[in-house]
């Protein structure tokens, strides 16, 4: 209700006829108020002028004059010296000079008139516009701070799939070194078995041929004609997840997690639509039926690394 009488303080209503106008309607609102302040401007009664009788001015002739010597003119309403303005109240006097910063006030005999029908019509018309540049000014703050949230909101989503992009990246490529050595592992196998073949074969010729195997040159012992490769103890199972789309999900999984974890990821995370899938092997081919889920990664044969398929069921 404070800001109600002072918004029509501000606007140059004294606040007794606020008040009053605020009990006649009954209402808060600031147009209802002030369409009653400005249809009643008459209706507030004025102190009457007290005149002489004109049947004694030849009694009191006398009288009248010397009190017209005599009397002191009456103060009739405050008068701000800063700017001219005409004051009834103390409370339009002290909002005045809150708003202002005035501070030179003296009595002063004029009278606050009454605004006449043209007047009170261009004081509505600037108080509507004042009130619709506020709303104006309100909506465009709105707009203003809705346009920032937007555009922070989108700035964050791109931050988060250049770190999903770059997170992809580096795995991809810890995935392609790790290929890299199996090859070279591989190879390097290989060799050591065709040197052991080519080895056995000089040794079986020389020993048919009746040969002394003094002549032989010695070749280097090779332990065995397999790579056999030192078990490991693996905690994680790399899984590279190829989606419907051709796009491609890499996470790690706990190797005792079941294979039912991974369709949860997939279906969290998959770009592919919503629709119903299951999940596969390509080499060696094979479907996950509804019993497998439940199985650990490591008894189906996925660890260390594996790729799944993400098929339509």
């Amino acid at each position: 209700m404070s800001n109600v009488i002072d918004a029509l303080m501000e606007m140059g209503f004294p606040k007794e006829r606020i008040e009053l106008a605020m009990t006649k309607t009954g209402s808060t609102d600031v147009q209802a108020i002030m369409d009653w302040i400005l249809s009643h401007e008459e209706d507030i009664p004025q102190d009457p002028l007290e005149i002489n009788p004109a049947g004694n001015e030849n009694v009191e002739g006398t009288s009248s004059g010397l009190l017209e010597n005599t009397e002191q003119p009456t103060a009739k309403s405050i008068k701000c010296d800063d700017c001219g303005k005409i004051f009834n109240t103390d409370d339009e006097i002290q909002f005045h000079a809150s708003k202002s910063g005035h501070e030179n006030f003296s009595e002063s005999t004029e009278e606050k008139k009454s605004l006449t029908e043209e007047e009170k019509k261009e004081q509505l018309a600037r108080i509507e516009a004042k009130l619709k540049q506020r709303r104006l000014e309100r909506e465009a703050r709105e707009k203003e701070e809705a346009l920032l949230k937007e555009k922070a909101r989108i700035k964050s989503g791109k931050e988060l799939l250049e770190a999903k992009k770059k997170y992809e990246e580096l795995e991809m490529k810890k995935i392609v070194e790790q290929r890299r050595r199996e090859k070279e592992e591989e190879k390097l196998a290989r060799q050591r078995v065709r040197d052991q073949i080519e080895a056995d074969k000089l040794a079986r010729k020389a020993k048919f041929s009746g040969t002394n195997n003094q002549d032989i040159p010695a070749t280097p012992p090779v332990v065995t004609s397999i790579v056999e490769k030192k078990p490991q103890n693996y905690t994680e199972v790399k899984l590279q997840i190829k989606l419907i789309d051709g796009k491609t999900l890499v996470q790690n999984f706990g190797i005792k997690e079941p294979l039912s974890a991974v369709r949860l990821f997939v279906e969290m995370n998959r770009t592919d639509g919503d629709g119903p899938f299951k999940l596969m092997t390509s080499f060696p081919r094979k479907i996950f039926v509804p019993e497998d889920y439940d199985k650990p990664l490591e008894t189906l044969g996925l660890a260390p690394t594996a790729t799944l398929i993400v098929s339509k069921s």
